[in-house]
């Protein structure tokens, strides 16, 4: 098993104009990550930081675990909808430039404004995947869609999704924390979704009764949640990295850091906690096999 940590995790640095990805990567050399998950949204300008993201890279010994895609299908502008399918396809191509198979992608959002219902966003949704599906398998990368933002991060309807569009490439992104977000247990989603899971997302949240500036998310019922370091929310991660590991999965736990502390602190402290779940759910495996 290995973990990464996802440079959202670091975010404000970057917002800030204090980190670039280049000094994303050599902190997180720095942890016990074995890769990094790199997101689409970080690059300045790509031709002039490629080769400096390389050789970071290979600084610090990290491959890159996955790449994120940033996209919004839900959109009825010909032109806004025409740019989600590039920015999905050209993650595509920078995944297969990095030499990772995992392209994160979103369905996407509804407007505030109301003009899309649930039924025609999801129409727009299945039309994006499909079309950026097909370049998918032409390179062999899945695209493991998120479980993310109130609109289609239910467990069964990320399934839906999944089984319309019906391409061997197009997967899972369990993230163990959003789904609190749509009033889901995380533990009961993983159930329904533990087939399709190609790509695994580690956060933890907590409910409150407080609203905070940086880290509040308030779910589709009106609940605040508070971005927390693993082990310190209600999300019942060992159960949940157990069940991955007993299920057979292999991929990467990505680390994504979403708390108050100071982002470095909080993602060291967060890489150890998920690494010790990761090993000892590892050491069952294995006891239990050899038995």
């Amino acid at each position: 098993m290995k973990i990464s940590l996802s440079m959202w995790s670091v975010h404000l640095y970057w917002f800030e104009g204090k980190w670039t990805i280049t000094d994303f990567i050599d902190f997180a050399g720095t942890t016990k990550a074995e890769g990094v998950e790199l997101l689409s949204i970080f690059w300045q300008d790509q031709k002039k930081e490629l080769p400096l993201v390389e050789e970071a890279l290979n600084r610090n010994q990290l491959t890159v675990s996955s790449y994120a895609a940033c996209n919004n299908f839900v959109t009825a502008d010909p032109k806004t909808f025409k740019e989600q399918i590039k920015e999905v396809t050209d993650a595509i191509d920078m995944a297969t430039h990095f030499g990772t198979n995992i392209v994160r992608v979103f369905a996407g959002d509804l407007p505030s404004d109301g003009s899309i219902t649930y039924e025609k966003g999801i129409k727009f949704v299945l039309k994006g995947l499909s079309e950026c599906c097909k370049y998918a398998e032409e390179k062999g990368v899945y695209l493991c869609i998120e479980n993310h933002g109130l609109f289609a991060g239910r467990s069964d309807q990320v399934i839906d999704i999944i089984n319309k569009i019906g391409s061997p490439m197009l997967k899972s992104t369990f993230d163990t924390g959003n789904f609190l977000l749509v009033d889901q247990n995380p533990s009961e989603a993983l159930l329904e979704l533990k087939e399709y899971i190609q790509h695994v997302h580690v956060k933890d949240f907590m409910h409150s009764e407080v609203r905070q500036d940086s880290n509040t998310y308030q779910a589709l019922s009106g609940k605040l949640f508070l971005g927390k370091i693993p082990g310190d929310g209600e999300v019942e991660l060992a159960t949940i990295i157990d069940g991955l590991i007993r299920n057979h999965y292999s991929g990467w736990f990505v680390v994504e850091f979403e708390g108050a502390e100071e982002p470095s602190e909080g993602s060291v402290l967060s890489m150890d906690y998920v690494h010790q779940l990761v090993s000892r759910a590892c050491s069952r495996k294995k006891t239990e096999s050899d038995i």
